[in-house]
């Protein structure tokens, strides 16, 4: 057993962060945090695995590949970036509604699923609608849809997307009001108020940044905290990294991406693998979010890099399943778990470290009752802290409220074919690719494997699916 962090006693650059956002004197709500212990096992959310729902599937789909930011998809936005899955998706089967999602927001569409649909010139009359919840959007669309099967609606298209490299820069709130008052100004008098007005020294441009809003934090800042308390090194997090990207080698050379990637812009695979990663080569980079207490462990070797890219899955009931191709791997979607932590007193991206054990405690399973295990690794920090709370018997008992008797976790069963360290990370995009690659490995695996998927989120939040062959 290993010593838990404590939750109630945060770094002290996320204590400094947070107090001039919550004051000392103000209330704040223990929601899933230090009080977790206290607080009765959160009653099961509607979910397939409900005895009086009918089975919903997932069917692989297709992706783009996965280019860092600035590379050859730079002149795509997320539309455009989106249109050859959805194009390629459509020409299967005409779904019953689609799910789509992206998170870097745009001023140009409000509904992007929509545009989408539209721009692809699929049938006008199929519903559409968008979803974002930070690295879970495509994922949390996947259970939304899952919601939605039943009856005329047996079939769903969900998928999600982030063009990093074409990310809008807006005006600053100020300058925003005093152009709508500019434009609304009439007379000579009125043109001449809003021109003295103009504040010269004001903020003029709206940036947006990979940051918590709430915290003011990066998720890497956060990260390095929750590193530092569960005592993960240096070395653990570089040996995942390398991991990563020796599955991912593996997984093209194997052709067990053929399927699932489609080419765009003269690219027909992923572009981040590195077949030339060592130990040695990852040592030697520097950190890049704690970079002054001397302590930081979190490089750029070691975390998902800004990707873009785009990827889709079929969501269904056995009569929409029905309407795909007979060839397309497909697995049951058995139960998900949408989990959220206080992240001002837990880590940011801690939500799976509660959600994964509560899962498999409301099916009696044991880790190794899963045969694959497919986690997002925004950073390899997070995938090592992750597995050692799982391990941990006082986290599991105290924190999370279920008996630790999950026994030892599967090392060998994660990640066969990379994550998305190696693979890349396109924000919107993610949960649609880690659930399309997890359907195709399961399918190959003997009748009755099962398969959690894990995506932690910005804001303190995650989700977790029980797949089934």
């Amino acid at each position: 057993m290993t010593d838990t962090p404590d939750p109630s006693a945060p770094d002290e650059m996320l204590d400094e962060a947070l107090e001039e956002s919550f004051p000392a004197s103000d209330p704040i709500s223990p929601g899933r945090g230090p009080s977790d212990a206290l607080l009765p096992a959160p009653a099961p959310s509607p979910s397939p695995g409900s005895p009086t729902a009918p089975p919903v599937w997932l069917a692989a789909g297709v992706r783009t590949p996965f280019a860092k930011v600035d590379g050859p998809f730079a002149k795509l936005d997320a539309i455009a970036l989106s249109l050859p899955v959805a194009r390629h998706m459509l020409a299967l089967a005409r779904p019953d509604f689609v799910v789509w999602g992206t998170v870097a927001p745009n001023l140009t569409w409000s509904n992007i699923a929509r545009e989408v649909l539209m721009d692809a010139g699929a049938d006008a009359t199929i519903p559409a609608f968008s979803t974002v919840m930070a690295c879970s959007t495509s994922m949390v669309g996947t259970f939304e849809a899952a919601g939605m099967v039943g009856g005329d609606r047996s079939l769903a298209l969900v998928g999600g997307v982030e063009s990093m490299s074409r990310i809008q820069i807006g005006l600053s709130q100020s300058l925003s009001d005093w152009v709508r008052g500019f434009q609304r100004a009439r007379t000579a008098g009125q043109i001449l108020d809003q021109l003295v007005a103009f504040d010269f020294k004001a903020p003029k441009f709206y940036i947006p940044s990979v940051t918590n809003r709430t915290s003011h934090m990066s998720m890497g800042e956060h990260t390095e905290i929750t590193v530092k308390q569960w005592r993960i090194d240096r070395e653990t997090q570089d040996r995942l990294a390398l991991a990563s990207h020796a599955g991912a080698i593996r997984g093209q050379e194997s052709g067990f991406f053929r399927s699932l990637i489609i080419p765009v812009e003269g690219v027909d695979h992923d572009l981040i693998p590195r077949r030339d990663s060592t130990l040695e080569k990852l040592a030697r980079l520097k950190p890049v979010f704690d970079t002054t207490s001397g302590k930081g462990t979190l490089t750029a070797g070691n975390s998902s890099p800004l990707t873009d890219g785009a990827a889709a899955l079929w969501v269904g009931s056995e009569a929409g399943m029905a309407r795909l191709p007979a060839d397309l791997p497909k697995a049951r979607l058995v139960d998900y778990e949408v989990s959220a932590v206080d992240f001002r007193t837990e880590g940011l991206l801690m939500a799976p470290g509660y959600a994964v054990p509560r899962l498999l405690a409301r099916h009696g399973l044991k880790y190794a009752d899963i045969q694959l295990w497919e986690l997002h690794e925004a950073f390899s920090g997070q995938v090592a802290f992750h597995l050692k709370a799982w391990e941990d018997d006082a986290f599991l008992r105290d924190k999370v409220g279920v008996a630790p008797n999950f026994g030892p976790f599967p090392h060998d069963r994660l990640n066969p074919n990379g994550g998305s360290v190696a693979l890349g990370h396109p924000f919107g995009a993610t949960g649609a690719r880690i659930l399309s690659q997890a359907v195709k490995e399961l399918a190959a695996l003997p009748e009755g494997s099962r398969a959690i998927v894990s995506i932690c989120a910005d804001g303190g939040q995650g989700t977790v699916a029980l797949l089934e062959t």
